[in-house]
């Protein structure tokens, strides 16, 4: 396993993150034991999950991946050897998260943070992120800025000032080590950036976006922050949400899979990522290579990627995604993605 500085702060997590949003849906808490149980004798050391989980979002599974969690280091007394990230939800239509009217201010961090501590049984969170802006702004799958100035919020730098500052006093209470971002924009980055260095509060370490064969919005942008600002990428839906397996393709969707579980539109589902995930395969195909296992390789060897958040359902999906590790992309196979890229682009941002 190959291991990377986390932004900043002096903690090292593994390439390889494990993502947890299926344990309690897709995935039994046996499962699930089983998925972490691999993964640190793989030497994954990092573990990243959030408290609206486990995914598609429902009232009734809301806060279950983080118990099963707690349940799995109070059983096998791990914690101490897992970087454990989470994260706290922003505005939302889940009106059962804190009655519909949680919101990034403090008594909604505080509440947040305090349950996600009880479920995960720990006194501590080494990552804690905030998993979406309340602001409008591009995430799943949105492009453009159309919003008049009569929408936006006039206090926004101010609110994100308010946002670290009640970070900070958890993280001088000991409660979390380090702060990250997800779903944000360029913008929000250097804007906490700005404001932690400007009033001596804790920086933000990574930003947890998309990023995929078929969603390489993150480059446009968030890379160069990521690199020069050591403020990296923790890369998730690095399969597009499985969609670069080739599984989908032809309109199949396998018994079990998260397309015949999640009835919410995807932005992996349309005419163009089809296309590209055709050409993708058969690059794969090509150079002998799993297409799932070259779709991962493909985010590990960017230069502004700290972590790639892999999922699986099964233990042969995650035996065959933790094995990319040992995956580097040969020059001919990196030429032969960059064509498919270059005729269709970013079909699925």
């Amino acid at each position: 396993m190959e291991y990377r500085q986390l932004g900043k702060s002096n903690i090292e997590v593994s390439l390889i993150c494990l993502g947890t949003m299926t344990w309690g849906e897709q995935n039994t808490p046996e499962e699930a034991f089983e998925q972490m149980d691999y993964a640190l004798e793989q030497g994954i050391n990092f573990f990243d999950t959030a408290e609206m989980y486990a995914v598609p979002p429902r009232a009734e599974t809301y806060g279950r991946t983080e118990e099963i969690i707690g349940d799995w280091f109070q059983s096998r007394k791990t914690r101490d050897r897992v970087i454990l990230a989470s994260k706290v939800a922003g505005k939302t239509s889940m009106d059962w998260i804190r009655g519909g009217k949680n919101q990034l201010d403090r008594p909604n961090i505080t509440e947040a943070l305090d349950n996600s501590l009880k479920r995960l049984k720990t006194d501590y969170i080494d990552l804690y992120q905030l998993h979406w802006p309340d602001r409008p702004n591009n995430r799943f799958g949105k492009l453009g800025f159309n919003l008049s100035q009569d929408e936006l919020p006039p206090d926004e730098v101010e609110k994100m000032h308010e946002i670290l500052t009640v970070l900070g006093e958890f993280v001088e209470a000991g409660k979390i080590r380090t702060i990250g971002l997800s779903n944000e924009s360029p913008w929000g980055v250097m804007t906490y950036l700005y404001l932690a260095e400007k009033y001596n509060l804790p920086r933000m370490v990574s930003v947890q976006n998309a990023y995929n064969l078929i969603n390489r919005k993150f480059e446009i942008g968030l890379s160069e922050v990521a690199v020069w600002e050591d403020c990296g990428l923790l890369a998730y839906s690095p399969l597009g949400g499985g969609t670069l397996t080739g599984k989908y393709l032809g309109g199949n969707i396998p018994p079990g899979s998260r397309r015949s579980l999640d009835s919410r539109s995807s932005r992996y589902d349309n005419p163009r990522t089809e296309s590209a995930t055709k050409a993708y395969v058969e690059v794969a195909k090509r150079h002998n290579l799993d297409p799932a296992q070259m779709a991962l390789a493909f985010v590990n060897q960017q230069p502004f990627v700290t972590s790639n958040i892999i999922g699986a359902t099964t233990m042969e999906q995650l035996e065959t995604n933790i094995g990319a590790i040992n995956l580097k992309l040969s020059e001919e196979a990196l030429k032969d993605i960059e064509a498919v890229h270059n005729d269709n682009p970013n079909p699925a941002p």
